[in-house]
């Protein structure tokens, strides 16, 4: 990474800090992209109102949280309710995989809670809405039957290919964001997150991998939470206009330390390859949230894993 590119991300971070302090609701806010961000939104000076649904089962405090609301998103009433009186929303909730519920349920509710969130940002003028997407849009994580990329890395060009109820859900909410925009002052950005790791669940998640070089790897790409939370209050703070959207990843793949030979051994021989600064470059490339944002991930799967 050249220096004038480290100190304009920099120099962005510190607009973003510094600037007016905001009203914030963060969504789902007992889970931890959740938790992380109201610390980071708080600690950036803003004035964070955390949410969760009634029920959930972490119910240590948020720290950051000036209130903890319990409402049901999918409930077009407890969204409006929650949401009137923010600058500012970022929505993280969601039943987080196709896995853990049946899965009209995990279409239901998490189609249902970004509509109304959508809804009520722009009846009651929020300025801007941070809508936590993720990166199995693609296709890839939970699909039943296998997909293969146009070409890696992928970017926020490559097409949309959901299978499952999670990632079709987050597919419609980004279409959603995008009629927002078009018929209201709203402005959006969509964050996807790569495979989400954090300091504690990096040995158990990552650590077979790297002790046995035969096992297959599980993704192509990963980012640390911490580094999410970093996004979301750059995101949360950002003029950019309309509805864009960005993939948040680390710069490096997990574990291993050649794209090529990887994606030879997930997809086969008809890969395309675009040109990377890296062999260890990850299948997402992070690009786009260099130019939205211009962010940098910071932490390295390679901070918590020894051989």
């Amino acid at each position: 990474m050249s220096k004038k590119f480290q100190e304009q991300g920099f120099c962005v971070w510190f607009r973003c800090l510094y600037r007016a302090a905001m009203r914030v609701l963060v969504t789902g806010a007992l889970g931890r992209i959740g938790r992380a961000s109201v610390t980071a939104l708080a600690d950036a000076g803003h004035d964070v109102t955390a949410t969760d649904v009634a029920g959930a089962r972490d119910l240590t405090p948020v720290p950051g949280a000036r209130a903890l609301l319990w409402a049901d998103l999918a409930d077009a009433g407890d969204a409006f309710a929650v949401v009137r009186g923010h600058d500012v929303v970022v929505h993280a909730a969601a039943i987080p995989n196709p896995v853990t519920h049946p899965p009209h349920t995990v279409f239901r509710n998490n189609l249902m809670a970004a509509f109304n969130v959508i809804e009520a940002s722009v009846r009651f003028g929020v300025t801007r809405l941070v809508n936590i997407s993720s990166e199995s849009v693609l296709g890839w994580g939970f699909a039943e039957r296998p997909v293969r990329p146009d070409y890696l890395p992928v970017d926020e060009e490559h097409p949309l290919r959901p299978q499952d109820p999670y990632a079709l859900a987050k597919s419609f909410a980004e279409q959603l964001c995008t009629a927002a925009v078009a018929r209201s002052a709203l402005r959006v950005i969509s964050l996807r997150p790569a495979w989400v790791l954090w300091p504690d669940t990096y040995q158990a998640e990552l650590g077979p991998f790297v002790r046995d070089p035969s096992m297959p790897m599980p993704a192509l790409s990963y980012v640390d939470g911490r580094d999410v939370a970093d996004a979301i209050v750059l995101a949360a703070g950002s003029e950019e206009p309309g509805h864009s959207v960005c993939y948040v990843v680390a710069p490096d793949l997990p574990v291993r330390d050649n794209l090529v030979t990887e994606a030879r051994r997930h997809f086969g021989d008809h890969v395309v390859m675009r040109p990377v600064d890296r062999p260890d470059a990850a299948g997402t490339s992070p690009a786009g949230m260099r130019r939205l944002l211009g962010f940098v991930a910071r932490h390295s799967w390679r901070d918590h894993v020894d051989a």
